[in-house]
């Protein structure tokens, strides 16, 4: 298992969190150097904020851990490709680097833009992207039944 793989596989424990709250499996963690120094995933249905993403939550629990708004020497781990508002964030932030799991065809970034993020910002997709879309497809395929 690479480190990627590692860290995402802790994002995917985030999002059975989520699933247990029955709301939309998603989650993230941020390393700096290392060392986790953020968890989140959704809970837009608990907190009744549509902004209250996984990786919102994780952007701001990691700043409150480091004591800045900036985030250039961490990497954001998320099991879904993160939509435009979270990546609107994230280029705030200036995170140095984002790996995501599954693509999102419909809301994820890129159906919008080829790179809303800072320009130095590192972008890895396709990490246990099998395990993460199916998270999600099974989440959706629940709710029609």
């Amino acid at each position: 298992m690479t480190v990627d793989e590692r860290y995402m596989q802790m994002a995917l424990d985030e999002a059975h969190k989520a699933l247990e709250r029955d709301e939309v499996p998603i989650g993230a963690v941020i390393v700096s150097h290392g060392q986790i120094v953020a968890r989140g995933h959704n809970l837009t249905e608990t907190l009744t904020d549509i902004t209250a993403h996984a990786e919102m939550q994780a952007i701001t629990a990691a700043c409150d851990t480091l004591g800045g708004k900036y985030l250039p020497e961490c990497t954001l781990y998320v099991t879904v490709e993160p939509c435009l508002m979270c990546a609107g964030a994230l280029a705030w932030s200036q995170i140095g680097r984002i790996v995501y799991g599954a693509p999102d065809d419909k809301r994820g970034y890129h159906t919008f833009c080829d790179s809303p993020f800072h320009p130095r910002t590192e972008i890895t997709a396709g990490v246990l992207a099998e395990q993460c879309a199916a998270l999600m497809k099974d989440f959706f395929k629940s709710k029609r039944t």
